[in-house]
């Protein structure tokens, strides 16, 4: 016990290192406030549009009674995908992605992609949330805490007497490490209560599952730095050596790995997705309108009672040809969410020999802010509107006044999010990962 106290007292005598721990909460802190004001936005976006709604309703039959389906060219539906507090530690896609969708009857693809304007420059530097502290600066400080470990007593000459003296030469450095990782354990568990009282998380399975998985994260780094101190190099020699690791794994790899899931998985469906949607519908102004109709009732054979109005303008005729934008669309569409899906899972298999890319997506997945996530509210939208148009049509076609509709049943719907994380699979890339620099470092331990 008192070798441990020894070691403690010597580990924070360095008034660098005091400043590295206060500095790391500080950024920890930023952290969790920009992820509070990030909540703050989406929450007061969800308020503003469940009182507006009503209103909006009220303001549009008073307009268009007489013309449902000139009030439904207008009226907008909102749905909401209610976020999960632990976004505030990893806001993830959530920043580019709008929590609120507020869509028309109209056609679908057009509204889809829809987003709030957000300052490119922004959305290029990302976001200082808690995971980014996490995962880019606790590692840059256990190099701090650990790379003169052992450097240091053979550079201040006192090694010679630490190995006469201690048991094991070996455990007297595990024991050096011990410390260190104790202290960052402190830190992440003040940070982790401070985010729990900042953003009022609840304390479930995935605050835990985040905590643990950050503690794992910082058992990796230490695995590696102790693989390196291994050397007995100098410690300028392990800092170097530890700081081009860092580069490495936390920045050229991952922009490599992006470089490389974007080549082999390009969008060209994107743009020629909003084509066809585009073509689809502005092209049917000056097709044949019995044309139109008749493709609109090979989708929806229900509604072919209502025969083939082709005088003049009409509604059936209008929303026949917005149905045709997302029909003709189609096929680019599934080509475009193919990709994507793609993309996912070439990232998370990469990703699981990667310990900083398997905890961004690990984060990103236990706070619901991941992209695959978000195309799955994206899915639900689409069923949404779809909803909406069945409900609607008719009603229009059989040109119903919008006094009859209770509008009032319209009320914000909420997606929930699917959240969840294999134990087996959140663990295992961190873990084996560390149980690899081990086993590799374990021949050099002869040498100390």
């Amino acid at each position: 016990m008192t070798l441990y106290k020894l070691l403690f007292q010597q580990c924070i005598r360095s008034k660098e290192v005091w400043i590295s721990l206060v500095l790391l909460i500080l950024l920890g802190v930023v952290g969790i406030i920009i992820g509070d004001k990030h909540l703050k936005r989406q929450q007061d976006a969800i308020t503003e549009v469940k009182e507006y709604q009503e209103q909006h309703f009220d303001r549009q039959v008073s307009l268009h009674n007489d013309d449902l389906g000139l009030l439904l060219y207008y009226a907008k539906f909102a749905y909401i995908n209610s976020l999960d507090p632990l976004a505030g530690l990893s806001i993830g896609q959530s920043d580019v992605n709008p929590t609120v969708k507020r869509i028309t009857i109209k056609t679908f693809e057009a509204q889809k992609y829809d987003t709030d304007l957000i300052n490119p420059m922004n959305l290029q530097s990302g976001n200082l949330d808690l995971s980014f502290v996490i995962i880019y600066l606790f590692p840059l400080l256990v190099i701090v805490l650990s790379f003169n470990v052992l450097s240091e007593e053979t550079e201040t000459g006192t090694w010679r007497l630490v190995a006469i003296q201690s048991k094991s030469k070996l455990g007297f450095i595990i024991s050096k490490l011990l410390i260190r990782f104790i202290l960052l354990s402190i830190v992440l568990i003040v940070l982790f209560t401070i985010a729990k009282l900042t953003l009022n998380l609840p304390l479930n399975l995935h605050f835990f599952w985040m905590f643990g998985l950050s503690l794992l994260y910082v058992v990796f780094w230490f695995t590696v730095s102790f693989f390196i101190i291994s050397f007995k190099k100098s410690s300028g020699f392990n800092a170097l050596l530890l700081l081009s690791v860092w580069l490495v794994l936390i920045i050229l790899v991952p922009s490599g790995i992006n470089a490389y899931v974007s080549s082999k998985y390009p969008l060209p469906e994107a743009l020629s997705t909003a084509i066809a949607q585009r073509d689809g519908y502005h092209v049917k102004w000056d097709t044949d309108k019995k044309e139109t109709i008749e493709k609109f009732y090979k989708h929806y054979p229900q509604f072919k009672k209502y025969g083939y109005p082709t005088d003049g303008f009409n509604w059936l005729w209008y929303y026949a040809m917005q149905q045709m934008g997302d029909d003709d669309s189609k096929k680019q569409r599934d080509a475009f969410n193919e990709k994507i899906k793609l993309r996912e899972q070439t990232s998370d298999q990469i990703a699981s020999i990667i310990p900083n890319m398997h905890l961004q997506l690990a984060f990103n997945q236990l706070a619901g802010t991941s992209m695959n996530q978000q195309m799955g509210y994206l899915n639900a939208t689409d069923e949404f509107h779809e909803k909406l148009r069945l409900f609607f049509y008719p009603k229009i076609f059989e040109g119903k006044y919008a006094e009859t509709i209770d509008w009032k049943q319209f009320v914000p719907e909420y997606y929930t999010t699917k959240t969840s994380l294999s134990p087996i699979k959140g663990i295992a890339p961190l873990l084996i990962a560390s149980i690899l620099m081990i086993l590799i470092s374990i021949p050099m331990t002869k040498k100390l």
